[in-house]
C-alpha cells in the first residue's frame, strides 16, 4: 500500500467531516485532561496516559466524526512512518552511547574536560561548542546525544548541575541546526514553505542571533555563580576512578572522529552513528582489551561500570539497546496520537482556526508560533510542527504579501526549537534520554528554546525584518487589512 505523507488542509477536508472548533478542542482536552491525571495526580509514566488519549480521540473519530477505523489505523502508520528516522536513531544513539562508554570514549572526553575546563567558564564554553558542532554537522540530535553526553559528565564533575549543561547543550544545538544547510529540519522548513534554502536561512540568522546571545549572557551568569564550587580533591577522584577502569588515551576519540567527519562529508544521521558503533567496538577490542561477545553484549544490554566513585558509577552507567524501549513506547504512543488527529482534521482544524483568529501581520506572526508550537504537542513530532502549519498557513501570508521565508523562519523558530520542551514529543523524549535529565529538568535552562519563538513573535510586533513581496497588490482579501504595511 502506497502511504501518501501530505497532511491534508481543512479546506481539503470533505465539508461534512470538517471538524468545527469545539469539535476539534474535545479529544485535545481530553488529551491534556489524561497526561495531567496520569502524570501529575496518579504519577505514572506517560505511556498508559497516551494510551488513554488515542482511545478517546480513535472513539471520537470513529463515532462522532464519522471516520472508519481503516482511516483511523492509516492516519496511525502514516504518523508511525513519518517519525521512523527518530525510532531508529533512538535506537542506534542507546547503542552508541554504550560503545563509546565501553570504548572510553566518554571517559576520556570527561577526563582531559576536567582537567582544562572549570566551572567559570564551563557552560558558556558548553554553548558555543554545541552551536558550532550541531552547524558543522547539521544535527542537534548528533550533537546532543554525542558531544552532549560527555559535556553532562564533565559538567557534573565540576559541580555544575546536569540540568544547566543541558540546557546549554540544547542551546547551542539548536542553534547550529538551525543554521545550517545541511540540517534535514531547516530543509524541511523551506521546502514545505516553497522557499530557497539561503533565503531562509538567512531570515533566522537576526533572531537567531539575538537569541543566542542573550542565552550566552545567561550562562556566562550561571557560570560565575558555580565558580569555586567545587570540593577539594573531587577532580582527581573522579579522574582517579577513571583511569582505574579504562585506558585513557587519544586513540579512544576515534569513534567521535568518524561519525563527526562522516557527518560532515554528508552522510546521514544513522550510518554516521552506525559507524561510529563499529569503531567504538574495534577500540574496545584493542585498546581496552574486552572480548567480542561482551563489546556487544555491551552494546545490547548497557554499561554498569564500578570504578569506585559514586557520580561516576551513576554517569557511565547506559541502558544499551535493551534500555531505548521505554522511551521509544512513548514516542510509538505519541506518534499513534498525532496520526489520529492529524487524520481526523482535528490538527487541520486548530491552524485553520488560529489563523482566521489574526488580524495583522503580528497575529499572523503569533498565531503561527503558537499553532506549531500546539503541533508539536498534540502531534508529538517536530516534522509535523513544520508541515501542518507550513501548508495551512501559506495562503495566508499570500494574504498579507508576505514573502515565504517570513512562514519558514516562524515555523521553524517555533516548531524546531520547542520539540525538546514537550515531554512526550520525539524531541523531549530524545534529548531527556540522551542526556539523562528529564524535561521539565532541563526546561528552565534551555533558553534558546524560550528566547527563539519570543524573537520571532517580537519581530512580528514591531515590523522588524518583516519581508514583503516587491510586486505586491495594493490591498489583501478580507483575512487581513487593506493596505497592510510594515509597521503594523
Amino acid at each position: 500500500m502506497e502511504l501518501d505523507f501530505t497532511p491534508k488542509t481543512y479546506d481539503e477536508i470533505p465539508e461534512d467531516r470538517q471538524p468545527s472548533l469545539i469539535e476539534a478542542i474535545v479529544p485535545v482536552a481530553g488529551m491534556l485532561l489524561f497526561l495531567a491525571v496520569g502524570i501529575v495526580w496518579l504519577e505514572l509514566d506517560p505511556q498508559m496516559p497516551l494510551l488513554w488519549g488515542v482511545v478517546f480521540s480513535g472513539l471520537f473519530a470513529r463515532y462522532h466524526l464519522g471516520y472508519s477505523w481503516a482511516d483511523l489505523y492509516g492516519g496511525v502508520s502514516r504518523s508511525i512512518l513519518t517519525g521512523l528516522q527518530a525510532i531508529l536513531i533512538l535506537f542506534v544513539i542507546y547503542m552508541v552511547i554504550a560503545s563509546w562508554i565501553d570504548a572510553g570514549t566518554i571517559p576520556t572526553i570527561m577526563y582531559y574536560g576536567l582537567e582544562f575546563l572549570f566551572p567559570a567558564i564551563f557552560l558558556p564554553f558548553t554553548l558555543l561548542l554545541a552551536a558550532v558542532a550541531s552547524f558543522a554537522i547539521g544535527s542537534s540530535w548528533t550533537t546532543a546525544g554525542t558531544l552532549g553526553v560527555a559535556m553532562v559528565g564533565i559538567g557534573s564533575g565540576l559541580g555544575i548541575p546536569a540540568p544547566m549543561t543541558a540546557g546549554a547543550v540544547l542551546s547551542g544545538a539548536y542553534t547550529g541546526d538551525k543554521n545550517s544547510p545541511l540540517s534535514d529540519t531547516t530543509n524541511l522548513a523551506a521546502a514545505v514553505t516553497n522557499t530557497e534554502l539561503m533565503d531562509h536561512i538567512r531570515a533566522m540568522r537576526p533572531g537567531t542571533l539575538i537569541a543566542f546571545t542573550v542565552s550566552l549572557v545567561l550562562f556566562v551568569a550561571l557560570g560565575l555563580n558555580a565558580s569555586g564550587s567545587i570540593p577539594v580533591d573531587r577532580v582527581a577522584e573522579i579522574q582517579a576512578g577513571l583511569s582505574s577502569v579504562y585506558v585513557i588515551s587519544p586513540i579512544t576519540l576515534l569513534p567521535i572522529v568518524i561519525t563527526f567527519a562522516l557527518a560532515i562529508y554528508g552522510y546521514p544521521a544513522l550510518p554516521s552513528l552506525g559507524a561510529g558503533i563499529f569503531a567504538a567496538v574495534g577500540v574496545s577490542l584493542t585498546l581496552q582489551g574486552v572480548g567480542f561477545a561482551a563489546a556487544w553484549s555491551t552494546v545490547h544490554y548497557g554499561t554498569s561500570p564500578e570504578t569506585g566513585v559514586a557520580l561516576t558509577n551513576d554517569l557511565l552507567a547506559s541502558g544499551g539497546l535493551a534500555g531505548s524501549i521505554w522511551v521509544i513506547s512513548i514516542v510509538v504512543a505519541a506518534l499513534s496520537l498525532g496520526g489520529i488527529l492529524q487524520e481526523s482534521g482535528v490538527l487541520a482544524a486548530i491552524a485553520y482556526y488560529t489563523g482566521k483568529a489574526v488580524s495583522s501581520v503580528a497575529g499572523l506572526t503569533a498565531g503561527t508560533a503558537v499553532g506549531t508550537f500546539m503541533i508539536n504537542v498534540l502531534a508529538a513530532e517536530q516534522y509535523m510542527a513544520l508541515v501542518v502549519p507550513g501548508m495551512t498557513f501559506r495562503n495566508l501570508y499570500d494574504d498579507y504579501d508576505l514573502e515565504s521565508r517570513n512562514l519558514s523562519r516562524a515555523i521553524e523558530a517555533s516548531g524546531t526549537t520547542t520539540s525538546a520542551l514537550v515531554p512526550w514529543n520525539s524531541g523531549g523524549v530524545y534529548m531527556s534520554a540522551a542526556l539523562g535529565v528529564p524535561v521539565l529538568s532541563y526546561a528552565p535552562y534551555y533558553f534558546f528554546g524560550f528566547l527563539s519563538p519570543l524573537v520571532l513573535v517580537v519581530m512580528g510586533a514591531t515590523g522588524w525584518k518583516i519581508f514583503y513581496k516587491e510586486d505586491a497588490d495594493d490591498a489583501v482579501d478580507d483575512h487581513g487589512p487593506e493596505t497592510p504595511s510594515p509597521a503594523e
